[in-house]
């Protein structure tokens, strides 16, 4: 059995992100009931030179819209980053679950082996398809979802494993 582009980017991206959306929304209900200020939360990071977690939560939903995107031969579409609240990451995670619905598997045929262009570090790189999901954008996302996670974990917001698998 193999498994298509799209079966390992799309779902799997909405679904991390509606995860997301839910670890959110506990934190900031937990910054209500504790009476801190939500941008405590919102611009904490885990090491100074480290990006905070609107920004983590700005470069997971990037992935998440830029990968299929390019997979699927669509332009990437570009999102201001001015987000400033939790309403405000919430509705940049809307907007991205609203596109992701919007792809089909059908555009994602033949995408393993798409050759994709773009900037790595400040440099022009190209690779497959399968390469840049696997080895570029699932990484990269994880990464950010994580850290989004752990900044609020570390801020004592109270959140499980189950949380960030996506329970409900």
């Amino acid at each position: 059995m193999t498994i298509s582009m799209y079966e390992a980017s799309v779902p799997v991206f909405s679904e991390r992100l509606k995860a997301l959306s839910t670890i959110l929304a506990a934190a900031e209900q937990n910054a209500l009931e504790r009476k801190i200020d939500p941008q405590v939360f919102l611009t904490s990071r885990l090491a100074p030179d480290m990006y905070a977690l609107t920004r983590q939560v700005q470069i997971a939903t990037d992935h998440a819209k830029g990968a299929p995107s390019r997979l699927a031969g669509r332009e990437v579409p570009r999102y201001e980053d001015n987000e400033a609240s939790f309403a405000d990451i919430q509705a940049r995670i809307t907007k991205t679950l609203d596109l992701l619905a919007t792809f089909s598997a059908a555009e994602f045929d033949g995408s393993d082996d798409k050759v994709i262009e773009l900037k790595l570090g400040g440099r022009e790189t190209s690779m497959p398809g399968l390469q840049y999901l696997l080895h570029v954008a699932m990484p990269n996302f994880y990464f950010h979802l994580t850290t989004a996670y752990d900044i609020l974990r570390h801020n004592g917001v109270p959140l499980g494993k189950a949380t960030f698998l996506g329970a409900r």
